[in-house]
């Protein structure tokens, strides 16, 4: 069982905008890691204070990921923190070893982790 770490950050604060960015963010982070859906136990959304339109976890119910178990939070308001900021924490069953999983950071979420760039299946 691994975790896989992911974040994007999106324009503005829209219910239709920050679904969008977070099936993506789903996508790339099944993709990069050749994840499927059996294959996720859960995952926890976090989102910054500045996104209150909606429910990160609504995108992976409309991605068809209904029997997996999710949580929203709210991330921690640190002053410099990267606004308008959706987080992801997967956590799978899969024979990847850890330095194997491709974490995957969005746009402007790039800045987040940038010792991983390099290794970035999904930048954009």
């Amino acid at each position: 069982m691994r975790a896989v770490r992911g974040a994007v950050q999106v324009d503005r604060d829209d219910p239709a905008e920050v679904l969008e960015a977070t099936r993506l963010l789903l996508t790339e982070v099944m993709a990069a890691n050749s994840l499927v859906p059996d294959d996720l136990v859960s995952i926890l959304f976090t989102a910054t204070p500045d996104l209150r339109s909606g429910f990160p976890a609504r995108a992976a119910r409309e991605l068809g990921l209904t029997d997996v178990p999710l949580m929203c939070a709210q991330e921690l308001d640190v002053e410099g923190g990267l606004p308008r900021t959706v987080r992801v924490l997967v956590t799978a069953e899969t024979p990847l070893t850890r330095a194997a999983i491709t974490h995957v950071y969005l746009g402007g979420a790039r800045a987040l982790r940038p010792d991983l760039s390099g290794r970035l299946a999904g930048a954009r």
